[in-house]
């Protein structure tokens, strides 16, 4: 429900706040104080259109906020929810759901399902027939809607299958050409003979190619330095402790390690010396390592970062290789699939299309029914079923079409013209199915036009059902209606400095009955009332 409407600078409207409650909301005032511009900033915060000729005289921007309070939304995961829209004189449009930007489209879907507004110029869910199917398999209730869940859930495998079997299918030359890209890819791998271990393998042999001249020059500056002096000058210091080593224990110690150094420096010069002899580079090998190194990396650019990865894209290619090769098998096993879930869907689906006829019937007669109430005795409403292809919803498309006078052909509801006509037969409507209606705002704008009487006094009773279920805003000219709301405003307007004001005021039960005798009687006599005084009792 809207707990708080805040406009400003719409119309002549200042600045406005308006508390609003839970049932039945009705406003009544002077012509031309400023109803219609509170329906219309409804309008706007639920996405509707702006004219920047709506914005009052003198400012460069309008505003409307309205505080929701929303138990078990299924919209929001909180009960308290702040919507606002600001729009500027040079087009700035700025939209927020709890102080969160959003676009227009955002609002306008968001705000579709909480507010319904009906009236001249409204544009309420009911008249889309998209959501008709809704409407009446909520009214049917929950032996359709187990069917329904049932069937949706073939319905998606449905089309999961379907779009792989698409994707599967193709066109031949484009699988054709996919298939040879995949071969070829597979061979530029496979005769590259790659080994896990075999970049780093060669960029250790790089290295020493890179380095050759390098290595050489210094393995032979070892060879010789170790071959011609060092050993020799380790023989005579050698020769020279032995001379002592019987005089002293550590220089018969200091003689061993020396020793010791010797044949070490022995062995380590003719591993060096080894090592020099042998020091050869083949060019060919190393054009051979380059020409490897750079296959490598040619590969890695094109299939992964490692070979390792080259080799996982290598199997995958593979495998995408053996199911192109058996897709027709793989395509019939689903096409099998799917034969076998339209056989179940099929089941579902007329199971769903028998209840709706049955029950179609049962909505035709209380919305007709209803319709006679409000004075529209020879309006027809029936609900049109057209059994299609499978859908999300079963095999069936729903329309509801009305004839409003005896002879003329019937029409589907968003071609009914009269504005007073629509706004009853959409009061109908939503009696009928107040309990199953999800939307929990429902908004009348000069539902009474062209009735009075019976007519009022039904229309009335009807919104006072309504707001049973429903938060129910109304403006109205009829006391029988305005006898029957919850809560009663007054729309006045005042003008103070050469400007004009709109102002609204909460009723009280004294204020009420003083209402409902001005709008009967014009002016309040003590007959008048009396009368509203027993219209009040009777609501």
């Amino acid at each position: 429900m809207i707990t708080t409407l805040h406009i400003k600078n719409i119309g002549i409207i200042d600045d406005l706040s308006i508390e609003l409650g839970e049932g039945f909301n009705v406003l009544t005032g002077e012509t031309g104080a400023g109803k219609t511009l509170i329906i219309d900033a409804i309008n706007i915060i639920s996405g509707g259109r702006f004219s920047k000729e709506m914005i009052r005289k003198g400012e460069s921007y309008s505003f409307v906020e309205v505080n929701l309070y929303l138990p078990n939304n299924p919209m929001s995961i909180e009960n308290n929810i702040i919507v606002s829209r600001e729009i500027h004189l040079n087009g700035k449009n700025s939209c927020k759901i709890n102080g969160r930007l959003v676009t227009l489209t955002e609002l306008k879907e968001f705000m579709s399902n909480i507010i319904d507004i009906h009236g001249q110029n409204d544009n309420q869910k009911i008249l889309n027939s998209k959501y008709h199917i809704k409407y009446l398999d909520n009214f049917i209730g929950e032996e359709l809607l187990n069917i329904k869940k049932q069937y949706k859930e073939l319905y998606k495998k449905r089309i999961e299958i379907k779009k792989e079997l698409k994707d599967n299918l193709g066109d031949d030359k484009e699988k054709q050409r996919k298939l040879d890209l995949l071969k070829y890819q597979f061979d530029e791998i496979d005769l590259a003979k790659l080994k896990e271990n075999e970049e780093e393998e060669l960029e250790e042999k790089r290295k020493l190619f890179m380095n050759s001249e390098k290595i050489g020059k210094s393995l032979n500056s070892a060879d010789l330095a170790l071959g011609e002096g060092a050993i020799d000058k380790i023989n005579e210091a050698i020769r020279a402790i032995e001379k002592i080593s019987d005089i002293d224990k550590v220089y018969e110690e200091k003689l061993t390690e020396l020793k010791s150094i010797y044949y070490e420096v022995q062995e380590l010069s003719r591993d060096i010396s080894s090592l020099n002899s042998e020091m050869y580079f083949d060019e060919n090998e190393r054009n051979e390592t380059e020409e490897r190194l750079d296959l490598i990396n040619s590969l890695k650019r094109k299939y992964g970062n490692s070979i390792i990865e080259i080799l996982e894209y290598k199997n995958n290619i593979e495998q995408e290789i053996e199911r192109i090769n058996n897709l027709d098998e793989y395509n019939a096993k689903l096409k099998e699939k799917i034969k076998a879930l339209e056989k179940e869907m099929q089941v579902l689906a007329t199971k769903m299309h028998n209840i709706r006829v049955n029950i179609a019937q049962k909505l035709n007669e209380n919305i007709n029914k209803e319709l006679k109430d409000l004075e529209m005795p020879n309006a027809k409403f029936y609900v049109e079923i057209k059994e299609t292809e499978f859908n999300k919803n079963g095999i069936d498309e729903i329309e509801f079409f009305i004839s409003t006078n005896i002879g003329e052909d019937s029409k589907p509801l968003a071609k009914i013209a009269s504005g007073g006509e629509m706004s009853r037969i959409m009061l109908a409507i939503k009696t009928v199915l107040a309990n199953t209606d999800s939307t929990p705002i429902l908004i009348f704008d000069e539902i009474d036009t062209g009735i009075s009487g019976k007519a009022a006094k039904s229309v009335g009773e009807k919104l006072k059902i309504i707001g049973n279920s429903h938060q129910v805003l109304c403006i109205t000219h009829q006391p029988s209606i305005a006898a029957k709301g919850d809560q009663n405003f007054y729309i006045s307007k005042v003008s103070e400095e050469g400007r004009t004001y709109t102002k609204v005021k909460k009723l009280n039960e004294e204020e009420i009955i003083k209402e409902i005798a001005r709008i009967a009687n014009g002016e309040i006599t003590d007959i008048a009332l009396k009368h509203a005084i027993e219209l009040r009792k009777t609501a």
